[in-house]
């Protein structure tokens, strides 16, 4: 079985792909495309097999398309051959789907608030649009020191790949935020789950 991924290094979604693929011993058998993937000018390449554009996109070997992070992910662990499943099948399934859920939330706010403060013209850009993704990342990041702690906390599930994730790209993209000192406990959850040989294999690089 050969998967291929139209790949992005820099992708969070991307990453979360491959950090499952790694996970559940499928990581050698993911095919990686270049991509172009970009929000204004798109790769009709990907368009050819997704019609938004946009990474990551996998295609089967009868070049049936799977999008998006969510379904590939599910898609590779149902076929895994390593590690436990990352969707448990009792009664913590629904959660660990919602924490995902969230922080793929907090990283598609991310990615608006990068597009309008790096690719939009200085002269056009809105600072309380800015704002109001950050915002969402805040609450999301109080929401994982509260009340999901302790799921996210409780084995590596998809919820706490995409959590992950998300940690690794707020360091990648924005680096002078300090959410560390107001959210110890995520901090350390996060220190630990970055040394993981699936977390390593998979960061961006600088």
């Amino acid at each position: 079985m050969t998967i291929r991924l139209f790949f992005s290094p820099a992708s969070p979604y991307v990453r979360k792909v491959m950090v499952a693929a790694h996970e559940r011993g499928l990581a050698d058998q993911v095919e990686k495309l270049p991509s172009a993937a970009w929000p204004v000018k798109r790769d009709p390449e990907i368009v050819r097999h997704n019609s938004t554009g946009k990474v990551p996109c996998a295609v089967l070997a009868d070049d049936t398309p799977l999008f998006d992070s969510r379904v590939i992910t599910a898609w590779l662990d149902a076929r895994g051959l390593a590690g436990d499943s990352l969707y448990p099948q009792d009664d913590r399934r629904f959660a660990v789907l919602t924490l995902e859920a969230l922080a793929d939330s907090m990283l598609d706010a991310a990615l608006l608030h990068r597009y309008e403060c790096v690719l939009r013209p200085e002269d056009k850009r809105w600072e309380d649009w800015a704002r109001g993704q950050m915002e969402k990342i805040d609450s999301g990041l109080d929401d994982l020191e509260g009340r999901w702690f302790a799921l996210l906390s409780d084995g590596f599930h998809a919820g706490a790949v995409a959590v992950a994730c998300t940690l690794g790209y707020l360091d990648f993209r924005f680096s002078e935020k300090d959410w560390r000192s107001t959210h110890p406990k995520l901090a350390a959850w996060f220190g630990s789950i970055s040394e993981r040989p699936s977390m390593v294999a998979t960061a961006p690089a600088a």
